[in-house]
């Protein structure tokens, strides 16, 4: 049938152009995804106006590597040199993945190596948001070390969204835990991490059937709700926090941009899904 993977891993007439290709797909994630934590390292390290030269290590280099691995895909595409999108993807790939080991023990370093105790690593620098460094390094890695033609493919790429929505589980308990769960919708977010982490790794270890499949993209679908709800309660806090001005409120409050977070990796997943359903038509 067209657009499903044959015996000889090729593909149908409807995948033949490099926009229906998964790799692209991932690429383009990847790049936004890059582009995208410039943004929230201004937020999160404005808070405390830069105040460790560190702290712009993650702010240049983000943008830096959208840039490269735009420019790099682009050579790819028009002039064919797979060469350098694979070797600026590698070189790309290993920084981030040092940017964000070196983030984690930076942000534990602030409070947590100090007390070793479970309301220090509660209070302290959120330490799994470098992670995304880690997750975004290694996604630029695999997708050139393995063909997206392949049921490897996708199931490394569910494999790193499983790995960001248990991130994401722990970075909305630790967070909502500052507040106590004040408000019960602050355990939202909570349970439908833990529940799309389920279907995730029953994905990976079972040979789901169609309708299993069916069943986590409406999963996916109440994540995408679940982020969307959190922005707008996460700005409505803001919008009425203690501080004279938004802006203080951003910095000093409910993050916005936080609950984002879902969606995104929804439709990472989402990705991954795609491509298994296509290994795996039955």
């Amino acid at each position: 049938m067209p657009g499903m993977v044959i015996a000889n891993n090729a593909v149908g007439p409807a995948q033949t152009g490099w926009l229906y290709k998964r790799d692209t797909w991932l690429e383009a994630f990847v790049i936004f995804n890059f582009a995208c934590l410039t943004g929230d390292i201004v937020l999160a390290h404005g808070s405390n106006h830069f105040r460790n030269g560190a702290e712009y290590i993650p702010l240049l280099f983000s943008p830096i590597a959208s840039v490269f691995l735009i420019a790099a895909f682009l050579l790819r595409l028009r002039f064919n040199w797979g060469g350098a999108w694979k070797y600026v993807g590698h070189l790309i790939g290993w920084v981030s993945i040092f940017v964000g080991a070196a983030g984690v023990l930076y942000h534990l370093d602030s409070h947590f190596f100090y007390e070793r105790t479970l309301k220090s690593l509660t209070y302290t620098a959120p330490f799994a948001a470098p992670l995304a460094y880690m997750g975004l390094g290694c996604l630029t890695l695999m997708n050139r070390m393995i063909s997206h033609q392949t049921r490897e493919w996708s199931q490394w790429v569910l494999f790193l969204a499983a790995g960001g929505f248990v991130g994401n589980f722990v970075l909305s308990l630790a967070d909502h835990a500052t507040n106590a769960f004040f408000h019960w919708t602050e355990w939202i977010p909570v349970v439908s991490s833990a529940l799309a982490v389920g279907c995730l790794l029953a994905l990976l270890v079972t040979d789901a059937p169609r309708g299993f499949r069916r069943s986590c993209t409406y999963v996916l679908l109440l994540q995408v709700l679940v982020g969307a709800l959190g922005f707008v309660l996460h700005f409505w806090a803001d919008l009425h926090g203690p501080a004279g001005h938004l802006i203080d409120n951003v910095l000093s409050g409910a993050p916005p941009f936080a609950p984002l977070l879902l969606p995104n990796l929804s439709l990472l997943a989402w990705i991954g899904l795609q491509a298994q359903s296509e290994a795996s038509p039955a």
